[in-house]
């Protein structure tokens, strides 16, 4: 019996007790599998959750996305980015841009930024889905790069995580980057340190549709 089994089984066994009837009869447990939330409310949430993870995030419109993309490169400061294959993104002019094609680890981490589109996004968790799309491209540039700036439409944005996993089921098979923030982790003394996994800055530009 497998750990999961066993513990299933204990809390039947428990209502049971509780209830003095079969355990077949208990009813099974009833998850929500879409959000209520819409519109600006799901939008506001993403940007909440993102921030709590120490992302920083940046509103645009498709008019305005363009200046947000170059005001982000310009604070940090990057001058050469990594994008995927087909990222239908305005790069600004002051920006070397190589699309990749199967560069090393090595090559990649030479880069100062990568700059992706994403598949999902996750208002109640924060979370944001790559499935390696062509505006997305390989897990390795986005996992590289010290730096990862990702543009999320309103489109793209789900309440719960059931609804992600209905808009991915397309992508059954591939390997999905889900990304909570930026890579970071305590294991050492709980002391938090960023960049170990990944990315040590996650910016997300937010485009309202």
């Amino acid at each position: 019996m497998s750990a999961r089994a066993e513990v299933l089984g204990r809390i039947r066994m428990g209502l049971l007790n509780a209830s003095d009837g079969d355990p077949a009869d208990l009813p099974a447990a009833e998850y929500r599998r879409q959000g209520d939330l819409t519109g600006a409310a799901l939008l506001d949430l993403l940007a909440s959750r993102l921030t709590d993870y120490r992302a920083h995030v940046r509103r645009a419109t498709p008019s305005t996305l363009a200046d947000e993309v170059s005001a982000a490169l310009t604070r940090r400061g990057a001058r050469t980015v990594v994008a995927p294959p087909d990222l239908s993104v305005p790069l600004p002019a002051f920006v070397a841009v190589t699309v990749d094609d199967g560069l090393s680890p090595g090559e990649l981490d030479d880069f100062d930024c990568v700059v992706t589109k994403a598949a999902v996004a996750i208002a109640e968790t924060g979370t944001i889905v790559l499935d390696g799309g062509p505006d997305q491209g390989r897990r390795a540039i986005s996992l590289v790069p010290d730096y990862h700036l990702c543009i999320v439409t309103s489109g793209q944005i789900v309440h719960l995580v059931p609804e992600a996993i209905e808009r991915l089921t397309g992508s059954a098979g591939q390997p999905l980057t889900w990304i909570s923030g930026p890579s970071a982790t305590s294991d050492i003394e709980l002391e938090r340190v960023e960049g170990v996994h990944g990315p040590r800055t996650l910016e997300v530009i937010l485009v309202a549709e």
